[in-house]
């Protein structure tokens, strides 16, 4: 099997704001087509596609109301298929982003299970009965602020949502929500998609138990912007059975030529590394995997040093996926600015220091 994804490039495109050509200020799948041309000739081995199933978005296309087709804001299944064809025919793979640890609550999956108690999908989600005194299970709280604990008054319980309250979490406990994932992904890779950027890859099982999670470690910074840090969320991700459905990903994956798994690590960077390489080191797990440890304001040899040593020496069979921007931060251009004389001087420099490292790089649009 080609290894194709050891050493590549790949481009990140955000849909939304890539190409319009409907006029509706809006990009879409068409104007992508457009644009693919250019994209091979700057030597790009696959497009990684931001989201574009239907959705209600909430946020951003991160909240899927229907994994099997395309939002009509970027067009349908033709114009996809019509994408797909055109990149292949260039040379490039096509990767999705996939988000499966949550859905829209205005998936089917969820307005059904929501409905009562005794449905067909009733444990498809993560649903607690209050305690005595009416309260959530536990101390758990959303990566965006507040409670993971949302009340429905319909079931008269509370679900798990690990981000939005319109993102409840999907219930991997249940081999029913395993089966249906593992369903999702064939759908596509019959079509013909070379692989899968997992989003929040680390957090598809919770803690059976509902253990309450620990304060961080004092060595670690709490900032005033968002008390999520200040827990170790040992209970609510990075659970041990992560690792056997990884398993079953991968299996999936290898039944198909040259195909790819990529995982984004959700963690702190304190662990974030460690995560890593613990989901791409030997077989069954991840092809490769990154996280935001080079996305942040650090600008130094010393700090990307220590992140690919740390990297490998944990994971020394594995292979890790860096980036320097993508769509959840500002620009490593600006973020870095007062480290250069000018934009142009810092993003040729980035980009020479990005494909450098070992392992595969990704580059946001307009890089």
């Amino acid at each position: 099997m080609d290894d194709w994804w050891r050493g590549c490039v790949i481009y990140q495109i955000y849909p939304r704001s890539f190409q319009d050509t409907d006029g509706d200020g809006i990009g879409d799948l068409p104007g992508i087509i457009a644009r693919l041309d250019h994209v091979a000739k700057l030597g790009a081995d696959a497009i990684w596609l931001s989201p574009i199933f239907r959705s209600p978005m909430a946020d951003m296309g991160y909240d899927v109301s229907d994994y099997c087709d395309i939002d009509p804001l970027f067009g349908g299944l033709a114009d996809f298929d019509a994408l797909l064809a055109r990149a292949h025919e260039l040379g490039l793979k096509v990767i999705l982003d996939m988000v499966l640890s949550h859905s829209s609550d205005q998936h089917p999956w969820f307005v059904e299970s929501r409905a009562n108690r005794d449905n067909p999908r009733a444990d498809w989600y993560v649903w607690v009965d209050p305690g005595p005194d009416g309260m959530p299970p536990n101390n758990w709280v959303s990566v965006f602020g507040g409670p993971a604990w949302e009340w429905d008054s319909r079931r008269r319980q509370y679900y798990l949502h690990n981000f939005l309250t319109t993102q409840p979490d999907l219930n991997f406990h249940n081999p029913e929500v395993q089966e249906a994932m593992l369903e999702i992904m064939r759908f596509w890779l019959e079509r013909g998609v070379d692989g899968f950027r997992l989003d929040t890859v680390n957090y598809y099982f919770h803690d059976r138990k509902l253990r309450p999670n620990p304060p961080a470690s004092r060595d670690d910074p709490h900032p005033s912007v968002n008390p999520y840090e200040m827990q170790d969320h040992r209970y609510q991700k990075n659970r041990p059975d992560n690792l056997a459905f990884l398993g079953r990903m991968r299996a999936l994956m290898d039944r198909y030529d040259e195909r790819v798994l990529i995982g984004e690590v959700g963690e702190t960077p304190q662990r974030a590394i460690e995560i890593m390489a613990e989901y791409t080191r030997g077989a069954g797990r991840l092809h490769m995997a990154y996280s935001f440890d080079m996305l942040g304001p650090e600008f130094s040899a010393r700090h990307f040093r220590s992140r690919i040593a740390k990297y490998f020496k944990a994971a020394p069979d594995g292979w890790p996926c860096w980036s320097f921007s993508n769509h959840d931060v500002a620009r490593h251009v600006t973020r870095w600015a007062a480290h250069a004389a000018g934009e142009d001087a810092l993003a040729r420099q980035a980009v020479a220091m990005l494909l450098s490292f070992p392992g595969s790089a990704c580059l946001y649009q307009g890089e």
